[in-house]
């Protein structure tokens, strides 16, 4: 019998605004991609589809993102 991988759960990440709205990532491993849907009062109302090189360069980006926002903190406190 083959060993089927398990895909990786989604997650859910609230949106800043007030509302009902969400952003959804859900690795599909079967497809070689990564799906972010944006979902708006329990509706999904759009998806982008990231191969795992483009999710790599999206991870990059937010990383640069929070490192240049911890050095503005940093200077803020000091």
């Amino acid at each position: 019998m083959p060993v089927v991988p398990l895909q990786p759960a989604a997650q859910w990440f609230g949106d800043a605004r007030d509302g009902d709205r969400a952003m959804r990532a859900t690795w599909h491993l079967d497809m070689g991609c990564v799906v972010l849907s944006t979902w708006r009062d329990g509706a999904c109302v759009a998806t982008t589809r990231l191969t795992p090189d483009e999710a790599a360069r999206l991870i990059s980006v937010l990383a640069d993102g929070l490192a240049a926002a911890a050095t503005i903190k940093d200077a803020a406190a000091g």
